[in-house]
């Protein structure tokens, strides 16, 4: 697939649209001043970067607070604030 260009205050101003774009396998080379910066891409599957810890919603349905959590979290890490 040919990556497309696009200019970085256009990725900005229209993040949503190309973030749907990108999930949808798009990838985009981004020009700064004429200059390509950086190329945006989907990961690949086969990249293991995010790997899952917890799933919260198995024990709280409606969510739960941020400080709440972010408790617990330092619970099991054995640090105390």
């Amino acid at each position: 697939m040919k990556n497309s260009i696009i200019g970085l205050k256009e990725l900005r101003e229209n993040a949503d649209t190309y973030i749907s774009q990108i999930e949808r396998g798009k990838t985009f080379i981004v020009v700064r001043r004429s200059k390509p910066v950086f190329k945006i891409a989907p990961p690949d599957e086969s990249d293991e970067l995010w790997e899952p810890v917890i799933d919260f919603t198995e024990f709280y349905k409606e969510g739960i607070p941020a400080s709440q959590l972010l408790k617990k979290l330092r619970s099991l890490n054995g640090k105390s604030r």
